[in-house]
């Protein structure tokens, strides 16, 4: 499983940033993410669909609508719990 998972919807206009910002993390830790549409499950839709994108590491919220890459770097140092 990995550690951070992007929470998404169809037509997030934020949600490409998103993408981009994971993509230079992984390019430079090699840590994936994997995306997830909240439009496929409605729990998730009811808990983040008005903050999307959401970013989750670890399964906790680490933020929403952008992606803190220095914070996140920090954060993945951090082995998970």
């Amino acid at each position: 499983m990995n550690r951070l998972t992007l929470l998404t919807t169809r037509e997030c206009h934020l949600c490409g940033a998103a993408r981009e910002a994971l993509d230079r993390v992984t390019a430079e830790t090699g840590e994936p993410w994997t995306e997830v549409d909240v439009a496929d499950d409605a729990k998730l839709a009811r808990d983040y669909g008005d903050r999307l994108p959401v970013l989750l590491l670890d399964g906790k919220e680490h933020g929403y609508w952008d992606v803190d890459v220095p914070r996140l770097l920090k954060d993945l140092q951090v082995p998970p719990a």
